[in-house]
């Protein structure tokens, strides 16, 4: 992990220094693991006075202790609150057949506002937007296409959950931070992997290792992966030549 946790350090450096030689890390600070980790990994890259951290909390919502994070961190830290903007945009749900948008579009609608704010502080910050997404949520398709999907560059992008861990430990960070039981904020919500239906430790190993002895299980992660490529590909253009 020693060695995992170095490469990354270097290859975040490498990255600002071809993409953004005097840019700042502008990431999005839920206080899960992966906000976490990528925000030390920037800091120790890049030195904490070029790294920003910002919640974003709902209304009602917790900081989650993003706060101390980010003060832990030695980082910058801003809260911008975006309830209000929320609450415009569901109210357009009204204008819908049927007077709402579907559970899922509301679902969505926080995590893409979040992407925006991002991009407008980064782009007034003169920084680059970390997505802070992790290879095991990336290959079951949690994340939100242009909302916590997008990001101008991935630390976190190549590592299964269990390496963000330990790379985590590795930088100690508090485990209390590390280690807290993720899940996706959302209210009413439940832990991931109740979500899910399988542990982050069995979707790890068949992403490393292939192996998988739940044979329904194996086929769900199978189904999710499928079903959800799109969100971690390349743009579809279909290229055609013009008859001159």
């Amino acid at each position: 992990m020693k060695k995992l946790t170095q490469d990354c350090i270097a290859w975040i450096r490498n990255w600002f220094d071809s993409n953004g030689h005097e840019c700042t890390a502008v990431l999005g600070m839920s206080g899960g693991k992966d906000s976490t980790v990528a925000a030390a990994l920037c800091a120790r890259a890049l030195g904490p006075e070029r790294v920003v951290g910002i919640a974003m909390p709902s209304e009602g919502q917790s900081l989650n202790e993003a706060d101390e994070i980010c003060k832990y961190l030695g980082i910058r830290y801003l809260c911008l609150p975006i309830g209000r903007i929320e609450a415009e945009c569901d109210a357009l749900g009204s204008l819908m057949p049927g007077g709402v948008f579907s559970l899922q579009s509301i679902q969505n609608i926080p995590p893409r506002i979040r992407m925006t704010v991002l991009y407008a502080a980064a782009q007034s910050l003169n920084g680059m937007v970390a997505n802070t997404c992790n290879y095991s949520e990336d290959y079951i398709g949690y994340a939100t296409l242009y909302g916590d999907a997008a990001g101008s560059f991935a630390p976190l992008g190549g590592m299964v959950v269990r390496e963000v861990l330990e790379v985590g430990d590795d930088l100690g960070l508090p485990a209390r931070w590390v280690h807290k039981t993720p899940d996706d904020g959302l209210p009413g919500s439940c832990p991931d992997e109740q979500k899910f239906g399988f542990s982050y430790a069995t979707l790890d190993r068949y992403i490393r290792e292939g192996v998988c002895e739940d044979a329904a299980i194996k086929e769900k992660i199978d189904r999710m992966h499928r079903r959800n490529l799109f969100k971690t590909e390349i743009l579809h253009i279909p290229h055609f030549v013009p008859e001159i």
